[in-house]
């Protein structure tokens, strides 16, 4: 069976047709639904993507039967521009989630998180790449598409002479993944949030790895 599935997976680069897939996976998978209502956890979605979109010089998406399944973004940071079109639109959905209170309040946590990454990294060496997206549908987690999208990203690195990377990732997400890829945890913080009365408590770290 899982021969099967894997025979029908397609790898390449990102195209504009697979956004509306892709910020599916993302809302599902970080559960905007659960401290938010349906279009402002779709908004989150559309906002988180854009600004990783926005923050990359290579894309690979994992394709099955035609439908975006994974994504995988990585970022030469010496050599990484921004086109003026993933700005407009990272632009246009923050402006879009900041036209209702509960996208303001949403858009709290993004702050909340980005500070807290610069914080991390401001600890670590620099570093020459970044992997600034990587995710997976929850239905083919386990069938080894995470792992082939993450050796092309390897491969990336090896053709840009990069020879090491980092990234952030937190307990919302499977950072074991990483550890079994040998990458290293180099620094770790506690936050406690309130979402809907309710406060909940993440862990978020750097990994790293050397080539």
């Amino acid at each position: 069976m899982e021969t099967g599935r894997m025979m029908k997976m397609e790898f390449r680069e990102f195209r504009k047709e697979d956004i509306p897939a892709l910020e599916g996976i993302i809302r599902q998978t970080w559960n905007y639904d659960k401290f938010a209502s349906p279009k402002t956890a779709q908004k989150l979605a559309r906002v988180f993507l854009s600004s990783c979109l926005a923050n990359q010089t290579f894309s690979q998406v994992a394709v099955e039967n035609g439908k975006p399944v994974g994504i995988i973004l990585g970022k030469n940071i010496a050599v990484h521009k921004c086109p003026i079109s993933y700005r407009w639109k990272q632009i246009c959905s923050l402006i879009s989630l900041y036209l209702t209170k509960e996208g303001r309040n949403a858009s709290e946590i993004f702050g909340s998180v980005n500070g807290i990454d610069k914080e991390l990294l401001a600890t670590c060496r620099p570093y020459p790449a970044e992997l600034a997206l990587f995710v997976i549908s929850p239905d083919c987690r386990g069938k080894g598409v995470g792992k082939q999208l993450y050796q092309r990203f390897l491969q990336y690195l090896k053709k840009e002479h990069l020879d090491s990377f980092y990234l952030y990732t937190d307990t919302s997400c499977n950072y074991g993944f990483y550890e079994h890829q040998g990458m290293v945890r180099r620094c770790e913080k506690e936050h406690i949030f309130t979402v809907n009365q309710q406060r909940s408590k993440m862990t978020f770290f750097i990994y790293d790895c050397e080539i």
